[in-house]
C-alpha cells in the first residue's frame, strides 16, 4: 500500500523527533503554524533553540531532501522563527536552523542531520 505524501511526511517527522530525542535534544514544539509558514520541529539543546525542517524521501529522483529547502523556504523559516520567538518572549535566545533528512527506501531508514543551514 502506497502512503500519501502528507502521511509519509508525518512518519518522517516522527522519525526525526525520535532521532533528536535520542541525541539529547528537547522537543519544545512541533508543527508550529502561522499564516507565514510552518516549522516542523522546534527543539533545544545547550541553551540554543533549533528550528528544524524535516524532509522525507523514498528516492533521490529529485535530488537530496535538503535541496528542497530553497531560499524561499529559508526566508519563511526565518519569518516563522521570529514570530515564535516574539510570542514566547525568547527574542534574546541563541537560535539555529537545521534540516533533518529522512530517507525511507526499500523499508530501510537513514537519517542525515544538517546543522546551521543558514
Amino acid at each position: 500500500m502506497k502512503l500519501n505524501k502528507r502521511r509519509f511526511g508525518i512518519i518522517g517527522e516522527k522519525i526525526a523527533q525520535s532521532f533528536l530525542l535520542n541525541n539529547d535534544y528537547e522537543i519544545i514544539d512541533t508543527n508550529f503554524y502561522t499564516k507565514r509558514g510552518e516549522i516542523d520541529i522546534i527543539a533545544s539543546q545547550d541553551k540554543c533553540i533549533i528550528f528544524v525542517e524535516v524532509k522525507t524521501r523514498s528516492n533521490l529522483k529529485y535530488g537530496t531532501p535538503a535541496m528542497a529547502v530553497n531560499n524561499v523556504k529559508k526566508r519563511h523559516m526565518r519569518t516563522v522563527a521570529k514570530i515564535y520567538l516574539q510570542l514566547n518572549k525568547l527574542q534574546n535566545s541563541d537560535i539555529r536552523f537545521d534540516v533533518v533528512e529522512v530517507y525511507i527506501i526499500n523499508g530501510k531508514c537513514k537519517i542525515n542531520h544538517i546543522k546551521e543551514i543558514m
